[in-house]
């Protein structure tokens, strides 16, 4: 199974490494048409604004609506959960806008507030270690959309069929479970095919 990581900005290596431990071949993806080889793709953390602008500069936003519309699956973690969303609270335009959730951005404060903590995801064996960096949250979620885990009674981990999002790193930390679940949800699909 190949997945990719979109490599523009954020946690590119990490994610690649978590993917390889899950069982994928890891892909650092920087071009559009190297979305066809893939089963699934990953939008890592980084600022979800310079993210947009550089999907829009270089073609992944339609390039990511066609992938996600083949019901290939995207997976989200902090800033691509921002991308992912619908409605960004404050914010008037979305960027892919393909699930059906409000998020809230930096919802855990600045960097000096950024924590550690063991999530029980939904989906998962053991509970998942999980690092919250200027972390956004997940404010609602709309019809389709599971809630897989809280923190504080605050909605971090969702999915939506083929669409994953957490508003935390699963990357860096040593547990590659939720990589692992996203892999699964891959060959899921592929199964299907």
């Amino acid at each position: 199974m190949k997945i990719g990581v979109l490599a523009l900005q954020g946690a590119v290596a990490e994610h690649m490494r978590s993917l390889e431990r899950a069982g994928a071949e890891a892909v650092a993806v920087k071009r559009t048409d190297q979305l066809d080889e893939l089963h699934g793709i990953v939008i890592p953390g980084g600022e979800s604004t310079t993210i947009g602008k550089l999907m829009r500069k270089y073609g992944f936003m339609n390039a990511i609506r066609d992938f996600a519309a083949q019901g290939k699956p995207v997976f989200g973690t902090c800033a691509g959960l921002i991308v992912l969303a619908d409605k960004i609270d404050g914010q008037e335009e979305a960027h892919l806008a393909l699930m059906n959730m409000t998020v809230a951005r930096n919802a855990f404060g600045r960097q000096r507030e950024s924590f550690e903590t063991e999530l029980d995801v939904k989906g998962l064996d053991a509970p998942l270690r999980a690092v919250f960096i200027r972390a956004p949250l997940i404010k609602e979620v709309g019809d389709g959309v599971d809630v897989l885990s809280t923190h504080n009674g605050e909605i971090v981990t969702a999915r939506q069929g083929h669409l994953l999002a957490c508003s935390y790193h699963p990357e860096l930390t040593d547990d590659y479970a939720l990589h692992a679940y996203f892999l699964s949800m891959a060959k899921d699909v592929v199964g299907t095919n």
